[in-house]
């Protein structure tokens, strides 16, 4: 089969396509002949820092070819979508039953791995905003596969104003098209507001910006892996907060919302009130090109590589 594994050269990390031995599913796992891989902003990064070659889990999206010894709850032939640990880019991968979910029949891979898991976040970032009916919402990374479906749950939950943050203007028309009543560039992020509550998935040098166009008691939800600082001066001046959000947390720590969740974002789409927004998927042997579109804030929707 296919895999893409990382490697160091130097100062630098690579992603390099191979021939590689079909794995095995283990106990409470699931062999899953992988139709979609989603690509994220926290092992974009993970990767470019580190100095060390290191695993690539991700998202996918599959049809279930073998079963572990122990599993119960899914059989040969189920299609599945779940978040591996190691080796997702590939096309077959090994995927744990406690991170996997059924797709329903009229959904594609590619809409799964781009709905499932960052549907997840920006619901979580939603709910940990306390976004009341009339407020303004700024969501930054808005034409990413999170923020495309930030806006789309700000709109659905009444916000009075929904503005998107974005990099670059080509991205105004995609997020005006899901609920953007306003688009506002990074560089122009100082200029805009107040706004009652921030969704942001960038971090680092736009945080202390975003901060500032807080209203006086907003709240930003910091989800993203961009770290950054923030000056409690600045908090103190708004009444303002700062939230963080992990979806690790919540699949682990209320693995019953987590679950009632997931299903919501499926009747969501069903009823054609969220729509996953995906950027032309890639082939698999392109990977190091996904991470680059990521990395370099190119993408207009979920980065998705099809094997």
């Amino acid at each position: 089969m296919l895999r893409v594994r990382h490697e160091v050269d130097g100062s630098s990390g690579l992603l390099r396509a191979e021939e590689a031995a079909v794995p095995e599913a283990g106990a409470g796992e699931l062999l899953v002949r992988v139709e979609a891989i989603g690509v994220t902003l926290p092992t974009v990064r993970r990767l470019r820092d580190s100095r060390e070659p290191l695993p690539l889990g991700g998202e996918i999206a599959g049809r279930v070819v073998a079963t572990g010894p122990g599993v119960t709850a899914f059989a040969v032939g189920d299609r599945v979508t779940g978040l591996c640990f190691a080796d997702a880019y590939a096309e077959f991968a090994v995927l744990p039953t406690a991170m996997a979910s059924h797709v329903p029949d009229d959904a594609t891979a590619v809409e799964a791995v781009a709905l499932v898991r960052s549907g997840l976040v920006a619901r979580g970032a939603h709910e940990a905003a306390r976004i009341e009916p009339g407020e303004s919402v700024l969501v930054t990374a808005a034409a990413g596969g999170v923020g495309t479906l930030a806006l789309q749950f700000a709109t659905a939950g009444g916000a009075g104003r929904v503005v998107a943050a974005v990099s670059s203007a080509a991205k105004a028309g995609l997020v005006r098209s899901l609920g953007a009543d306003e688009v506002v560039l990074y560089r122009d992020l100082d200029r805009s507001g107040p706004y009652d509550a921030i969704l942001d998935g960038v971090g680092g040098d736009l945080l202390a910006p975003a901060v500032r166009t807080l209203a006086p008691g907003g709240r930003l939800v910091a989800y993203s892996s961009g770290g950054g600082t923030v000056e409690a001066y600045e908090l103190l001046l708004r009444g303002a907060s700062v939230i963080g959000f992990q979806i690790r947390a919540l699949a682990t720590g209320r693995p019953e919302l987590y679950a009632r969740w997931r299903d919501d974002l499926w009747h969501r789409r069903a009823a054609g009130t969220l729509r996953p927004a995906v950027h032309t998927p890639l082939p698999l042997a392109d990977a190091a090109l996904a991470h680059t579109l990521v990395e370099q804030r190119r993408n207009l929707g979920k980065v998705v590589l099809v094997p």
